[in-house]
């Protein structure tokens, strides 16, 4: 059963290394993951799963201690998906960016209050793929949290990733009402095909956590919200 969730951005530039002069542009945003973590380890869970946009679902799948690195974004800062349980025991594969961002959030706070995994979860998943997913994450454990990284739209501005999008401020105020709400059925009714055009990358983590967090009676809290870059970043937690 879902206990817990930490709502997260995922953008490489929460780590110091990769922003450089930039770094403290994002401190808020990283106090806020910080809080939300905090959330995460106050429900005892017996589980974390950290879920985020990658190329491929199901795949996607990595086991505690598995490696992420930052070397191709200029900087030699590598992190691991916690501690391996077993020499060898890690996935040879690397974790996609957004895991690796969870993991360096993780490794920040000297996470070890339950076992780790990962799963990437793939950006074009259907709605109710995601769905299933989060429901068959939320049994495999007494108490489950999620760990959710991905960002909202990337066109909010003119120099945003995808340019200026007018239909993506309104599309994040929506998001940024529903996670932090824990607004299960407004999660799972984001319109896949309009986050797709507005870039918005956690799309499919936040509704594989709106099918593990379905019957559970959750309440949510919105840490942070903003949007530099012309990126959309959200933190929230449900609990």
């Amino acid at each position: 059963m879902l206990v817990a969730a930490a709502v997260c951005p995922c953008p490489p530039l929460l780590v110091p290394e990769v922003a450089a002069g930039a770094a403290a542009e994002l401190d808020a945003a990283r106090s806020a993951c910080t809080d939300a973590l905090g959330v995460l380890a106050a429900s005892r869970p017996d589980l974390l799963v950290v879920v985020g946009p990658a190329e491929q679902s199901g795949r996607g799948a990595h086991p505690q201690g598995a490696r992420g690195s930052f070397s191709g974004f200029g900087v030699d800062v590598h992190v691991r998906l916690g501690v391996p349980q077993a020499p060898g025991a890690e996935a040879e594969r690397v974790l996609p960016p957004s895991l690796a961002v969870g993991a360096w959030l993780l490794q920040r706070i000297g996470w070890a209050d339950a076992p780790i995994e990962g799963l990437g979860v793939g950006e074009p998943l259907a709605p109710e793929r995601c769905i299933q997913v989060g429901r068959d994450i939320a049994t495999r454990a007494a108490r489950v949290a999620l760990l959710v990284m991905g960002d909202a739209s990337a066109c909010r501005t003119l120099k945003a990733p995808g340019y200026l999008d007018e239909r993506a401020a309104p599309f994040d105020a929506e998001v940024a009402r529903a996670l932090g709400a824990a607004d299960v059925t407004a999660v799972e009714e984001l319109d896949a095909e309009l986050a797709y055009e507005l870039q918005a990358s956690g799309r499919a983590p936040w509704q594989v956590l709106a099918g593990a967090a379905e019957g559970a009676g959750l309440s949510g809290a919105l840490l942070y919200e903003d949007a530099p870059y012309g990126v959309g970043y959200l933190v929230a937690t449900w609990s």
